[in-house]
C-alpha cells in the first residue's frame, strides 16, 4: 500500500458545469478509467449514481471505498469515509458532489473540507460541482433562477484548484436528457422543468458558467501583485452578506486585496445588543470564511473612521450597503453613506441594495 507523502500537497481537479445532468460525473469517471488503464492507483471515494445507468457503468472495474454509515435522528445516512481513504492512501481519489453538506455527527461539515484533508495528505482528488455552488455567485444565481442555493463552496477553495474543467452541454440537449429520464426520475424531472430547468434560466446560467471558466483561465495566466484594494463596510443589515459576496467577487476579478471593516465606538462589540452583535459576528465570520481580512475599528464617527482607514491603506474602492428599512430613508444627509461620499471623493464608492427577483431595489 502506497503511503502519501506528507511533504507534497495533492492536486485538485474540479469538473464544473451549470446544472445537474450535464455530464460532470460521467466525464470524471471516464478519466478515472483511463488513469486506471495507465496503471495509476485510483479509487472512488464517493459516487452519487442518481439512477443514471450510463454513469453507473463507468464505475465498473474501479475500486470503490465503502461509505461510512452515520445515524442521525433515527435515520442511517451514508457519507464519504475520509479516514478509510487516508488508510488506503491511493494516488488519486474521485469524490463526487464537492459542495455536499455532511450529516451532523460527521468529523467535518462539508465534503470540500474532507477533500482538503485528502489533499493535505498528498492524495490527488478529482471532484464535481455546479456553478451555483460557488459562494460569490450565490446572489447572481438567485437573480437568474429564483432559487437560493444553500450549499456553497468558498471561492478561495476553487482558486486553489490546479485545474478546472468546464463540462458544457447546450440547454436544448440538457432539457432533452431531462425529458428522456436520463437526469431524474419522471416525477422529479417534472418538478425540475417547472423550476430550475427552464430554458431561459439554463441559458443564462450557461453564459455565467462560460464567463467563470474564462475567468479561471485568466487568473491562472496572471501573476501580478494586486494594485486594487477593496473595503467592505460590515453592518448588522441582512444585505451585508450580499455586499461581502459582491466585494469578494470583484476582488477575485481584479486580483485585489480585500478588507471587511466594522466600526464601533469602543473597539469591540460589548456595547451592542445581542441580536445586533450576533448579526455582525455572523457577517465577520462569513468574510473570514471567504479569506477576507477583517478588522474591528474604534471610532466615534463610522464614516470618518472608514475613510481614514481607506486612505491609510490605499483603498481604491469602498462597498457600502443601503438599508431597505423606512427608518434609514428618514435619516438626514449626515448619514454614513452621505458622509463617506463627501469624504472619499478620491475613492470609488459603491452602494449596494438588495434586489428582489424582478430586479427592483
Amino acid at each position: 500500500m502506497r503511503q502519501p507523502q506528507a511533504s507534497r500537497s495533492g492536486r485538485l481537479k474540479v469538473f464544473l458545469s451549470y446544472a445537474a445532468g450535464a455530464g460532470k460525473t460521467y466525464r470524471m469517471l471516464e478519466e478515472a478509467q483511463e488513469l486506471k488503464r495507465q496503471g495509476v492507483d485510483i479509487v472512488i471515494g464517493y459516487f452519487e449514481p442518481h439512477g443514471r445507468r450510463d454513469t453507473i457503468e463507468k464505475t465498473e472495474g474501479l475500486e470503490l471505498i465503502p461509505r461510512r454509515k452515520i445515524e442521525y435522528r433515527g435515520v442511517t445516512f451514508e457519507e464519504m469515509d475520509t479516514e478509510a481513504i487516508l488508510r488506503r492512501a491511493p494516488q488519486i481519489c474521485a469524490a463526487d458532489e464537492f459542495a455536499h453538506t455532511n450529516v451532523p455527527g460527521s468529523e467535518r461539515a462539508k465534503r470540500w473540507e474532507d477533500v482538503m484533508v485528502l489533499l493535505d495528505a498528498g492524495i490527488d482528488v478529482m471532484t464535481t460541482m455546479n456553478l451555483q455552488h460557488i459562494e460569490s455567485l450565490n446572489d447572481e444565481v438567485w437573480q437568474i433562477s429564483g432559487v437560493r442555493v444553500r450549499e456553497t463552496v468558498p471561492d478561495w477553495v476553487i482558486k486553489q484548484a490546479d485545474e478546472v474543467v468546464m463540462v458544457d452541454v447546450t440547454p436544448e440537449a440538457l432539457l432533452n436528457r431531462l425529458k428522456r429520464g436520463v437526469v431524474y426520475s419522471p416525477d422529479k424531472a417534472a418538478r425540475a422543468l417547472e423550476n430550475f430547468f427552464k430554458e431561459q434560466t439554463l441559458t443564462a446560467l450557461r453564459e455565467l458558467a462560460l464567463r467563470q471558466a474564462a475567468h479561471e483561465v485568466d487568473v491562472r495566466l496572471k501573476d501580478e501583485r494586486p494594485t486594487e484594494r477593496i473595503l467592505i463596510n460590515i453592518t448588522d443589515e441582512p444585505t451585508t452578506a450580499m455586499l461581502i459576496r459582491r466585494g469578494r467577487r470583484l476582488a477575485d476579478y481584479l486580483r485585489a486585496e480585500c478588507f471587511a471593516i466594522y466600526v464601533t465606538t469602543r473597539g469591540d462589540m460589548s456595547e451592542l445588543p445581542p441580536s445586533k452583535r450576533d448579526a455582525v459576528e455572523k457577517h465577520l465570520n462569513f468574510a473570514r470564511n471567504l479569506h477576507i481580512e477583517t478588522r474591528i475599528l474604534q471610532g466615534q464617527n463610522p464614516a470618518v473612521t472608514l475613510v481614514e482607514f481607506a486612505h491609510r491603506h490605499q483603498i481604491t474602492q469602498i462597498f457600502l450597503t443601503r438599508s431597505r428599512s423606512r427608518r434609514f430613508k428618514l435619516l438626514p444627509a449626515q448619514g454614513v453613506i452621505s458622509q463617506v461620499l463627501r469624504l472619499a471623493h478620491d475613492i470609488q464608492v459603491t452602494v449596494v441594495a438588495e434586489r428582489n427577483k424582478a430586479g427592483r431595489a
